[in-house]
């Protein structure tokens, strides 16, 4: 039987996270994917894989957000094939940051124009969709530093915003 890996936190700040990976057996690891999930308001579920070569690994993850809590997956891909999951679950230190106050303005019928409130130097993601279901299954989504962005959309519809 294949043990699943072992993942320790080994340290966290307001945006970061470092953890180890490691088999508690002799079967031969060819590697380690790992997921760390992460949820935006409750609408979102975010997720970031990593790839990672070789049997014991130390990794940090940057760019997180702080007072946030993440949940990361890891299996590992050994010659008998792939272990079972491990999960451990970690909320980042410091204060989180207020959310932006977002306003949507149709500028014509395909084309909204968003902007909102917030702090200077990070990555804002705009999420937006014609229902809640497909907001939080399936938005549409894009990135962007700056305090505004224009959508195109689709005509004659509906949408919800989430930045």
């Amino acid at each position: 039987v294949i043990p699943p890996p072992v993942i320790h936190i080994e340290s966290y700040s307001e945006d970061s996270i470092s953890f180890s990976l490691k088999m508690t057996t002799n079967i031969k690891v060819s590697g380690y994917v790992v997921n760390i999930y992460w949820t935006f308001d409750t609408h979102r579920q975010e997720k970031k894989t990593l790839m990672i070569e070789g049997e014991k690994s130390i990794q940090k993850v940057a760019n997180l957000t702080a007072q946030t809590p993440y949940e990361i997956s890891a299996w590992a891909k050994t010659e008998l094939g792939d272990s079972p999951l491990s999960f451990v679950h970690v909320v980042t230190s410091g204060t989180r940051p207020a959310s932006p106050s977002l306003k949507a303005k149709a500028v014509n019928q395909t084309a909204v124009e968003c902007s909102w409130s917030g702090p200077r130097n990070v990555v804002y993601g705009i999420f937006y969709a014609t229902s809640f279901l497909e907001l939080y299954r399936n938005p549409h989504n894009t990135t962007t530093t700056s305090h505004n962005i224009t959508v195109l959309v689709q005509r004659d519809e509906q949408y919800l915003f989430l930045v």
